[in-house]
């Protein structure tokens, strides 16, 4: 007797990042940064700008066909740490293709390349850097995603 063996379907590659991660329109925006730097800030104020939320501080991401898909691990799905506050509720949505990855840093260069790019899992998506803590982040994240993020 010929048994056939199923083909397995396709194979999606995964890795959980030091990340916070919120979304606007299908489109999410990966910020990565060291502890302290300012993610959850950052997110909370993008999440007072309509976004919502997909992950706070750990985010998996995927590989799905050249896309970069983002979630919350299961553990923390859903909650926001906010600091002086505590841990909170939140809306939250899954897999979500990452659109543009927010790097924080307090060294910014003035007028930087425009071509930067970091890759995650293979797949390159734009970078930029911004100071989590000045009054304009939000505002610079918002206008990336839409001059430089991904088109989905």
């Amino acid at each position: 007797m010929n048994q056939q063996n199923p083909q397995p379907g396709p194979r999606l590659s995964a890795e959980t990042l030091h990340a916070s991660t919120v979304a606007c329109a299908g489109r999410a925006i990966l910020i990565s940064g060291p502890s302290g730097a300012g993610k959850s800030d950052l997110a909370l104020r993008l999440l007072d700008r309509g976004f919502t939320l997909v992950s706070d501080d750990q985010t998996v991401v995927k590989k799905d066909g050249d896309r970069i898909l983002a979630s919350a691990p299961p553990t923390i799905a859903g909650k926001l740490e906010i600091r002086g506050i505590g841990i909170i509720e939140m809306e939250r949505v899954d897999n979500v293709p990452v659109a543009l990855i927010v790097e924080l840093t307090s060294d910014i260069q003035r007028i930087p390349d425009d071509s930067r790019e970091r890759p995650i899992l293979g797949v390159k998506l734009p970078l930029i850097t911004i100071d989590a803590m000045a009054a304009s982040a939000p505002s610079k994240v918002a206008i990336a995603l839409d001059r430089m993020g991904l088109k989905f």
